[in-house]
């Protein structure tokens, strides 16, 4: 490391990966989706986890630093952190993770500009919109309008309850969401954005 932005960077990391705390290869990666080139888009991360958040599909056992890594203080490893618990929606801790995390509007805003992973729409497939035809995007917080048997779930999900973090699925008329512990999908007919 050699630029001021990059011994910055280090500073701030304390010489540790900023995701799974490891020592060894450390550099600067780019976090893609916010403003500058500087420190403050980057993360320091290992070798070993540069090689896996470019790799086509994640490997769940080693993210499970992420339980850390999403309550950095610093807006570039919870934008990482964000995009990688995405990116194992059959993990029900990551999902579970997602619900408790808490980002603030402008860092989920980078953290959803620059997402690759996930359930995206095609540019050609009809949008996913909500009950008052606004759009739904993975990552949005949705309330229930009405109650909802859930089938083999064995109840009934109460009128106003709020869905953090869903995910699209491959129909515009549904979304995936966790209700009471369960991974259930629901018809986005019956949902509104918050």
């Amino acid at each position: 490391m050699n630029t001021e932005w990059e011994t910055a960077l280090s500073d701030r990391g304390g010489a540790t990966c900023e995701l799974c705390g490891g020592s060894s290869d450390l550099a600067a990666h780019f976090v893609p989706g916010g403003a500058g080139q500087d420190a403050e888009a980057h993360i320091l991360a290992c070798a070993d986890c540069r090689d896996r958040i470019e790799a086509p599909t994640l490997d769940a056992s080693h993210w499970f630093c992420l339980k850390q890594s999403i309550w950095s203080d610093v807006p570039a490893v919870q934008v990482q952190s964000w995009r990688l618990l995405q990116g194992l929606p059959n993990e029900p801790w990551a999902l579970e993770l997602l619900e408790q995390a808490y980002l603030e509007d402008s860092v989920l805003a980078w953290a959803k500009a620059g997402a690759t992973g996930g359930s995206q729409p095609d540019s050609d497939a009809s949008p996913t919109l909500d009950a008052n035809g606004t759009p739904l995007a993975d990552g949005d917080t949705v309330t229930l309008i009405k109650n909802l048997d859930v089938k083999g779930g064995g109840f009934t999900a109460k009128r106003g309850t709020a869905v953090k973090n869903i995910r699209l699925t491959d129909s515009p008329e549904a979304v995936e969401g966790r209700i009471n512990g369960s991974v259930i999908v629901l018809k986005a007919c019956f949902l509104k954005k918050q």
